[in-house]
């Protein structure tokens, strides 16, 4: 009874141990990422039923570093194993770039309690899930690649498609719109019988089935609170109205003394329409009634404007994340249209 209480205490013990280190980061945020509170003068144009908070243009940011992590991960098993990936890397990106986007959003409206709520959920979901996957890459996994040799095997190349169609979906769809049992029959498909594929059918199907069933969780809970708007409004000068109106997805809602009133499709979608936009000469005044936006561009070198910068696994390039006014995002995109910052993505709010 003795040896049992003892176990007991122990195991006690290092659950909370296990949940301090993971909620260590939050709570590093909490207190050494504050910024400056800054009271803003701007009037916005828009009506305030189409307003969205400034700040989520800066903390949207989190959600799609998880995206970026599995494209990464997607590139690093194309042509290795998944233990070639750095696991912890790519869990401190995401509590480092929250950092600077915390302090950033607090002269812009503040880290409020919901979005943090949100933010943090994912942030720990995300340590738990790249930390379980890297303690079994690194001894199971990399047990299992030692005795495939260097001949890769189906389920290593299907996987890893896999893993960049996954990272693609999550740029326009939620991931728990994902389907996980289609991977898994996928991989039973495909699988040789060989040990490596063995091992890869057991690793992935566990992970797929319990993302599947977490995600009909997720999805649920959504239905009940209803989804994000998928439009915004935008003001926009520079292009008259019929040359907006071709474009698709972009609705003309209103001929304004300031500019063009229009309303348009959000995430990804967004990113590639604002760059027609500035194409055709059009200048961006406000957007969800916000005249301050973020976005994340690309290049092989530093970049001393940007709020936070850190290297791609498996590009060899660096990610940043540059703040803009509003009116300045137009001139952004035609200035560098041709490098050397590539565009990777407008976060909206």
């Amino acid at each position: 009874m003795r040896f049992v209480w003892r176990l007991l205490r122990r195991a006690i013990f290092a659950l909370l141990l296990f949940i301090l280190v993971l909620l260590a980061p939050v709570a590093y945020v909490e207190t050494m990422c504050r910024g400056e509170v800054v009271a803003s003068d701007y009037v916005p144009i828009l009506p305030p039923e189409h307003h969205r908070a400034e700040a989520r243009a800066f903390l949207t940011y989190p959600e799609w570093h998880i995206v970026h992590a599995y494209d990464d991960y997607g590139r690093v098993i194309a042509t290795g194993d998944p233990h070639d990936y750095a696991f912890l890397s790519g869990i401190a990106g995401f509590w480092t770039s929250l950092c600077a986007l915390s302090e950033k959003s607090a002269a812009h409206g503040g880290f409020d309690t919901t979005t943090k709520q949100t933010i943090y959920t994912i942030g720990a979901s995300f340590t738990l899930e790249l930390a379980l996957k890297a303690v079994y890459e690194e001894t199971v996994g990399r047990i299992a690649a030692w005795l495939r040799g260097e001949d890769r095997s189906p389920l290593d190349d299907l996987s890893a498609r896999q893993a960049a169609d996954y990272a693609e979906f999550l740029q326009q769809i939620p991931w728990y719109r994902w389907d996980f049992e289609r991977e898994i029959d996928a991989l039973e498909q495909a699988n040789s019988g060989s040990l490596r594929d063995r091992e890869r059918r057991f690793a992935l199907g566990v992970e797929y089935a319990t993302k599947a069933a977490y995600a009909r969780v997720i999805e649920s809970a959504v239905a009940s609170v209803g989804p994000d708007a998928l439009r915004l409004r935008m003001i926009v000068t520079g292009a008259d109205a019929a040359t907006l109106g071709r474009l698709d997805g972009v609705e003309i809602i209103a001929e304004r003394p300031e500019g063009i009133e229009i309303e348009t499709p959000r995430y990804r979608v967004l990113t590639r329409l604002l760059q027609k936009m500035a194409g055709r000469g059009a200048d961006f005044v406000e957007i969800a009634g916000n005249d301050d936006i973020m976005l994340t561009a690309l290049s092989t070198g530093a970049e001393p404007d940007a709020l936070f910068s850190f290297r791609r696994q498996g590009y060899g390039d660096m990610r940043h994340l540059i703040a803009l006014p509003v009116p300045q995002l137009a001139q952004w995109l035609r200035a560098n249209a041709g490098g050397p910052l590539k565009l990777e993505h407008i976060h909206d709010y």
